[in-house]
């Protein structure tokens, strides 16, 4: 019978969990621990309590988040002008635009917030928390959302824990309770019972708790409590109430934007006091303070950034990458260094045998990778060789099974048999015809394997032949002879018994791994298959040794390369042999010498800050050493992203820049450390992770370049009209500022923001993740723009006031400053190439993206109806190409300037320095 306090969790009568003993507990709940719940049992449980998962916070009502819209800054500055005009002006149609305009921003953002958390659910979903229970007798894997209290959970190293529950199996079991306790060292567990009615967390070392971390040995316990009701539970709503920070780069662009506002509104006192002194009306200063206000506040910038890092993660996430927060996005396109686990990441997790050695005779090349059987064994001409007596013990003398390319059993036996299948064995149809009559199986003590078939020899006489496949040092003590090509029996003599070792060393120096195959015949006659059969093994003919690997994943070459033309350092940081590390590094073209664990350990922090460029191999590694090579790297400058998928991993993954967990062989403790998960393991979609994050943050900028040079136009145009009481300080109105902001440059800001990739992109170092967006060389050259743009529209003006008046004048303008910002758009895409280049011409969709803007800019001039609303008239011949040729000067004097930035980064040092990057030690 079970005991309820409360939905969600299970009480036991005689007081709390850890006080009783677990047959108690599992009695309370109803449940025979070594037959765990019923599949009928535990669905009516889940209906009844409900699924095993934290409440979010509160949903947040639409109203509250359209409010919430209004605490922006700039959304702020409109609605007070808004306000403001309506009193002062009376104007209703200027106000509703300026209201109207906030009322399209709020929008836009709720549009976004949106589609970022329409991405955190799916990337929750593609992150399930899976638990292993026992239900019907039977160990299954479940989502932890639908455990119920009295389930029987087993847990092992690498294991979050799915629920809290009282602990009834210890075996050498410790957990992390940090998150929960503070108890920085992990907390042995027992099953003793913990006397009393109120005992500290920490102290309850029968307990185990939702969402801390199995870091050793294994256990089992069952439910007494799920969801909110957990420990964790009680204190969600604090989680739930935590808003998410901005990143970094919003936290500068806020900065950026109130800069710009703070110049603007100097700018408007000044005109305006200017104004007041040469005698004009406060309302016709009021309207140009509007029309400045407008101008002034970068409109589109919260919504093209938040659109560009929350697309970013879905994009990253199809590329194999969950990246887990939105900062991580911005962080990637700055990774300097990338410290990768071996086996896996940077190969492919199958051992591979790449050469066939028969000592003294013969050596044979072995083609083909991985468990597939496509190959050919190869050796140099002028002998011939039967190789089906080498081959026969690898695929007999083995348990792993090939399902076509997928491999059931032991990697080492795999490469053996898969060798088998390429020297022309029927792997299957050997195996049933010379089926076992004994075996020795594998022991970690006498490092071999053996097993016994009924065959004949040479000569045709019957014999129960034993195979035996082992390590190389064990073997070759207990071999008395080897096997000629011929097939006669060579004895082992003073002169040739240096030939099996000399092979070995040979092979294992080449980073290898040696497996020997060997047998020996007995008389069908004598021969007891139930005797003790490990003495016979002995007094072996030796056969051949296989040099056997894990090899390199074929695309992880081609990513290092990138890397390094990228300034990105790759080192190998693994748990492998260093000389295995050091062959597999070579062949990938990873720089530096090996080192290992010891040694690195070894040396002090001022002596390895020295040595680290020389270092590219990191073997037998402990995990403090990586947190320590994270730490050391950072002091130097560094960004660094660090793989893992152990639990000893979690530490580094979380104090690296990027922790990269594995998706499909790293424990749920490293993915909840990590803050991207690669779903495919492969160290190639990290580099394309981090290719993606430099294209983003490039494109970011390239609108960004756009964005700030038309504002510092448009605040100087409006000063310089002032100062030289051109248009009476108005220039432009507020209607046009508008059309200009929210249809001729959106389609322009889109074309930016979703740019094709810049080329070069991964030729080029690093930027700093802590370097503003734009350096002090951006700001003069913004500023250079600005000026080319102010003086060519207030030309414009006056020619068009000359020759039709005001009206025509403020029309000539507006174009004028409409084809600036085309350029200037087309102009950003690149700061250094020149526009007069095939590879500069943007995409199909892009270029639409232009025309829109063009054809808006014609639409303002053509349409009576847009003359009457924005105060425009027609243009003819004559305006139209002065317009344009003053928009070119702007095309002149930025391709002046890229010949000068051009003749300047000829050397990779001066191209670091003008991009804002100084080359750094890693």
């Amino acid at each position: 019978m079970v005991v309820e306090s409360r939905p969600g969790v299970m009480a036991t009568p005689g007081g709390p969990a850890y006080a009783r003993s677990y047959a108690d507990v599992a009695a309370a709940a109803g449940v025979r621990p070594e037959q765990g719940l019923s599949s009928s049992e535990a669905q009516a449980r889940l209906t009844k309590y409900g699924p095993n998962r934290l409440a979010g916070g509160k949903k947040e009502s639409a109203l509250a988040a359209f409010v919430r819209q209004y605490r922006d800054f700039m959304q702020i500055i409109l609605l007070v002008a808004a306000i403001v005009n309506l009193i002062v002006t009376k104007s209703w149609s200027t106000t509703i635009v300026l209201a109207g305009l906030t009322v399209f921003n709020a929008v836009i953002g709720l549009r976004q917030e949106a589609k970022a958390e329409e991405s955190v659910r799916a990337l929750q979903q593609m992150m399930k928390t899976i638990a292993r229970v026992r239900r019907d007798g039977q160990a299954v894997e479940i989502d932890a959302e639908q455990l119920v209290p009295g389930d029987v959970v087993l847990l092992e190293a690498g294991n979050r824990v799915p629920a809290d529950g009282r602990v009834g199996v210890a075996a050498t079991l410790e957990i992390e309770e940090a998150a929960l306790t503070g108890e920085s060292l992990p907390v042995g567990k027992t099953v003793d019972v913990v006397p009393g009615d109120d005992v500290a967390l920490g102290d309850r070392t029968c307990m185990a708790y939702m969402n801390t971390s199995v870091t050793r040995g294994r256990g089992e316990l069952v439910v007494t409590a799920t969801g909110m009701d957990t420990e964790i539970g009680h204190i969600a709503h604090l989680l739930a109430g935590t808003e998410a920070g901005k990143t970094p780069l919003q936290k500068q662009l806020d900065g950026l934007s109130k800069i710009i506002a703070t110049i603007a509104a100097v700018a408007l006192v000044f005109v305006v006091v200017l104004g007041l002194i040469r005698g004009q009306s406060f309302d016709t200063l009021f309207i140009t303070g509007v029309a400045l206000a407008v101008a002034a506040i970068p409109t589109g910038l919260p919504a093209v950034v938040t659109a560009l890092l929350s697309i970013g993660t879905r994009d990253i996430a199809a590329r194999n990458a969950i990246v887990k927060r939105l900062p991580a996005v911005e962080t990637l396109g700055a990774t300097s260094v990338i410290c990768s686990d071996k086996t896996g990441t940077l190969t492919l997790n199958k051992m591979t045998a790449r050469e066939l050695v028969i000592p003294g005779q013969q050596r044979f090349t072995v083609s083909g990778e991985g468990y597939g059987t496509e190959g050919k064994i190869t050796h140099v001409g002028g002998s011939d060789f039967e190789l089906d007596p080498y081959l026969l013990p690898m695929a007999l003398c083995a348990d792993a099974v090939l399902d076509g390319e997928n491999l059931i059993g032991d990697p080492t036996e795999g490469a053996l048999i898969v060798l088998a299948a390429k020297g022309g064995l029927n792997i299957s149809e050997t195996r049933a015809g010379f089926p076992r009559v004994a075996e020795v199986p594998f022991d970690s003590d006498y490092k071999f394997m053996a097993t016994f078939h009924e065959m004949t020899d040479d000569t045709g006489k019957a014999v129960i032949r034993c195979y035996v496949k082992g390590a190389p040092d064990v073997l070759i003590a207990k071999a008395s002879s080897y096997r000629d090509p011929s097939g006669a029996v060579v004895p082992v003599t003073a002169e040739n018994k240096a030939l099996a070792s000399a092979a070995n060393d040979r092979i294992a120096a080449a980073g290898e791994r040696v497996m020997v195959v060997a047998q020996r015949d007995f008389d069908p006659a004598t021969f007891d298959p139930a005797a003790d059969l490990l003495p016979e093994v002995r007094d072996l003919t030796l056969l051949a040794m296989v040099g056997i690997v894990d090899p390199p994943r074929p695309e992880a070459k081609a990513a290092i390369a990138e890397c390094r033309a990228a300034g990105i350092r790759v080192r190998m940081i693994t748990g492998d042999h260093a000389t295995t590390a050091a062959a597999i590094a070579r062949e990938l073209g990873i720089e530096g010498r090996a080192l290992t664990g010891a040694q690195f350990s070894a040396m002090t922090d001022d002596q390895l800050l020295q040595e680290l460029p020389g270092i590219g191999v990191i073997a037998r590694v402990a995990p403090e050493d990586k947190l320590r090579l994270v730490r050391l790297l950072q002091e130097s400058g560094n960004v660094v992203a660090m793989t893992g998928d152990g639990v000893n991993d979690a530490p580094a993954l979380k104090a690296a820049d990027i922790g990269v967990a594995m998706g499909i062989t790293g424990t749920e403790v490293s993915k909840e450390a990590a803050v991207m998960i690669l779903t495919d393991d492969n160290f190639a979609t990290i580099v394309g992770a981090v290719e993606y994050g430099r294209s983003l943050y490039d494109n970011l900028l390239k609108y960004l370049r756009f964005q700030m040079s038309t504002l510092v136009a448009y605040i100087a145009i409006f000063l310089a009209a002032g100062v030289l009481n051109i248009a009476a300080g108005a220039p432009l109105n507020p209607m046009q500022i508008l059309w200009l902001n929210m249809v001729i440059d959106v389609p322009i800001a889109i074309a930016l923001g979703f740019d094709k990739p810049t080329a070069g992109l991964m030729e080029r170092p690093p930027r700093p993740v802590g370097a503003p967006v734009l350096s002090r060389a951006n700001w003069i050259r913004l500023c250079v723009q600005g000026a080319v743009m102010t003086i060519g529209s207030l030309v414009a003006y006056q020619i068009g006031d000359g020759q039709g008046g005001p009206v025509l004048g403020a029309t000539m303008l507006l174009t004028t400053l409409s084809l600036f910002h085309l350029v200037g758009g087309l102009l950003s895409r690149d700061q250094v190439g020149t526009i007069f280049d095939r590879s500069a011409i943007p995409g199909a969709q892009q270029l639409r993206r232009y025309g829109i803007a063009l054809v808006a800019i014609i639409a303002v001039t053509a349409f009576d109806i847009l003359h009457r609303i924005f105060g425009t008239t027609s243009l003819g011949g004559r305006e139209w190409l002065i317009s344009i040729g003053l928009a070119a000067t702007l095309l002149v004097v930025e391709e002046l300037i890229k010949v000068v930035v051009r003749r300047g980064a000829r050397t990779p040092e001066a191209a670091a320095v003008q991009g804002g990057r100084v080359p750094r030690a890693a």
